[in-house]
């Protein structure tokens, strides 16, 4: 398949925003291209001129982590933008419709709903997998993206590898897998399949793992022709040099990332075997991320007691198939103590 027949009309015909950086090659001394501040910026570090609209220093840094080409590679202002670039390329609005598979991760359908493109839910199964069957009758000629979050959020599972690849497979659209949480999972990343599969676009973020949340930095891998879409329409200057530059330095500390991760897991299996053992909580579900899905008596009641001792964790308890059930997000040790000590109170 080529990949290139699913973009829409228009943006096959579009020109894409040439920025004062594409017109030539290589450095200058003196930059009167841009109207910028000649003058410099009222910074210690000067943040005058615009930044490198395709983080090409950046990208190369991530390349060397991930051993994902360059071209094979974009950045986003997090990876919602990434998700919501991806319905403006692909996605005639009124007309196409994508398929998201509840419980998942709610900005699928808000971006659907901003540009107006039907979505189709497709339930997992009660032990939170894919449901093939349902998922291939839904499918028809007007189906573009079909959106697949493993390890899952809100139920923090990992989802069965070789379903995702019959989907992959057999589907004729682009396939998202979103792995925001695949640095605290079992589960190996999606990216060497990149090569064999050119609908594949894998997404991963600098918000989780890496402690990068403030600055809204997100990974979007794919075919070199899906990416160049992607290029094509994204703002030209969408990620900011201080970003850029913190970034850059986060990845010299990959070391203690991992150790962050190790920690994390530790944390997770001690945090589920203590929650296992309060009798109000009814079921800890097993979790690839860095949180936990906790079905306990009373969650509404209970979410709202924690808010009243400054401790805030998610009430899922309105998500199909997630009924009387928190979200929990692994803390430090002392803080996942005191959680604990305050539904022992309860």
């Amino acid at each position: 398949m080529d990949v290139r027949d699913l973009q829409r009309e228009n943006i096959k015909n579009l020109s894409p925003y040439s920025t004062a950086r594409d017109e030539f090659k290589g450095q200058a001394s003196v930059y009167l291209d841009a109207n910028e501040n000649s003058f410099g910026s009222p910074l210690p570090a000067d943040y005058n001129r615009y930044p490198d609209p395709l983080q090409l220093d950046l990208k190369d840094a991530i390349s060397k982590i991930k051993g994902v080409p360059i071209e094979n590679t974009f950045l986003g202002n997090g990876s919602d933008e990434a998700i919501d670039l991806l319905f403006r390329a692909f996605c005639n609005p009124g007309k196409d419709n994508v398929i998201i598979l509840p419980p998942t991760y709610g900005m699928y359908e808000v971006s659907a709903n901003i540009n107006d493109v039907e979505v189709r839910k497709v339930n997992l199964t009660p032990d939170f997998q894919l449901d093939l069957e349902n998922i291939a009758e839904t499918i028809d000629a007007n189906t573009k993206i079909i959106f697949i979050c493993s390890p899952n959020n809100p139920t923090g599972n990992s989802l069965n590898r070789g379903d995702i690849e019959t989907i992959l497979a057999n589907f004729k659209g682009l396939v998202v897998i979103d792995e925001a949480y695949i640095n605290f999972a079992k589960q190996k990343t999606f990216i060497q399949e990149l090569t064999e599969y050119a609908n594949l676009v894998i997404l991963q973020t600098f918000s989780k793992a890496w402690g990068l949340a403030a600055l809204r930095l997100g990974m979007a891998f794919s075919s070199t022709h899906v990416i160049d879409i992607l290029n094509k329409v994204k703002p030209p200057y969408n990620i900011n040099q201080a970003t850029q530059d913190l970034a850059l330095a986060a990845l010299q500390n990959i070391q203690q990332v991992n150790e962050w991760i190790k920690i994390t897991v530790n944390e997770r299996e001690r945090l589920a075997n203590a929650l296992s053992r309060l009798e109000k909580v009814r079921k800890v579900y097993p979790s690839d991320a860095n949180f936990i899905l906790v079905q306990i008596d009373h969650a509404h009641w209970t979410y709202h007691q924690l808010v009243d001792q400054g401790i805030i964790v998610r009430d899922r308890s309105k998500v199909v198939l997630c009924d009387d059930c928190l979200r929990i997000t692994i803390g430090t040790t002392e803080e996942n103590n005191q959680l604990l000590t305050a539904l022992e109170k309860l």
